[in-house]
């Protein structure tokens, strides 16, 4: 059977701006090129999740704009189950402007629409949805305590949490953290977070060290071309990047956790094989631009995978 995840978190219009390179106070420069495509963090860990074969729900809000209806066609092609996905009216679906440099490097400005009018109350209509699944997976583009909520139930009914604290926040409550199973910031977040810079494996460690103590279990942080560091029940080990030239980096971080879930068993006993997967996934995202169209479908990860052998 395969897994079911079930995502809460942000659906974005993303707005491409591809340029040389970002401009400096006071300069004005031209666009290469501009573009739109379907984005935002969790509505992309949930196709990078579906398109790896998981059986995916989603727990959301859009406005009543066209780019609602535009998103919730595109979960619904990426077999998504969008019941609860929530509309509020008189408000925009959520946008990220996205600066795309020559070199595949991106800056991102959100704009939360939407995202941000999901509730509790949201949650707990969702909660024999939650209750269902494998895997309760979570961003920081919506408000936290809808997110706290969805674990508070996935915990109690024996499930297991994902985090990845993306945008990074300070002081996030222990509301949410005591039910966190799996946390997987990227070097910048985890600074932020622990207040511990992410600069060798030491740094690697002391920071797990921060996240175990609160009690989260599995730690994973993301560290770009130079892989992922995993530690868990009192192992830690590195997972490599798979080296590929980089066009755009958008979702490549989302690739990476939807594609984790996919085939991460509950009792996380095979992390670095799907930390392994997830990492083969990003390669393939950051080789196309846009958000959704450069999320792989698993047979072409696997197949990479076997090649790579």
């Amino acid at each position: 059977m395969p897994n079911h995840v079930v995502v809460i978190g942000s659906i974005n219009v993303d707005a491409i701006l591809h340029i040389q390179r970002l401009p400096k106070p006071g300069e004005t420069m031209e666009m290469d090129a501009f573009s739109q495509a379907a984005g935002g963090k969790g509505a992309n860990q949930a196709v990078a999740a579906a398109r790896s074969g998981a059986k995916t729900s989603f727990i959301g809000r859009v406005g009543d704009d066209a780019n609602a209806a535009f998103m919730r066609g595109e979960l619904v092609k990426n077999k998504i189950d969008t019941q609860y996905v929530a509309t509020t009216s008189g408000e925009q679906t959520g946008q990220a402007y996205i600066l795309l440099q020559a070199s595949g490097q991106n800056s991102i400005i959100i704009q939360h629409g939407a995202n941000f009018d999901l509730t509790p109350n949201d949650v707990q209509k969702a909660a024999t949805l939650i209750q269902t699944a494998d895997f309760v997976v979570a961003e920081l583009e919506t408000p936290v305590d809808a997110t706290a909520k969805a674990f508070k139930i996935a915990k109690a009914a024996g499930k297991v949490t994902i985090l990845n604290p993306a945008p990074a926040q300070k002081d996030l409550p222990l509301t949410l953290l005591k039910n966190v199973d799996l946390i997987t910031p990227n070097e910048t977040e985890s600074e932020l977070i622990t207040g511990i810079p992410v600069t060798d494996e030491a740094s690697m460690r002391a920071s797990a060290a921060y996240y175990h103590e609160l009690g989260i279990r599995g730690v994973i942080i993301t560290l770009g071309s130079k892989g992922a560091f995993i530690s868990l029940d009192g192992q830690a080990t590195i997972v490599p990047a798979f080296k590929v030239k980089a066009v755009d980096t958008t979702a490549a971080g989302d690739t990476f956790i939807g594609a984790l879930a996919s085939v991460l068993q509950p009792d996380l006993k095979n992390i670095v094989e799907a930390a392994t997967y997830a990492s083969m996934a990003s390669s393939f995202t950051v080789q196309k631009l846009g958000a959704f169209p450069s999320i792989p479908l698993g047979d072409d990860v696997k197949a990479a995978l076997n090649e790579h052998k």
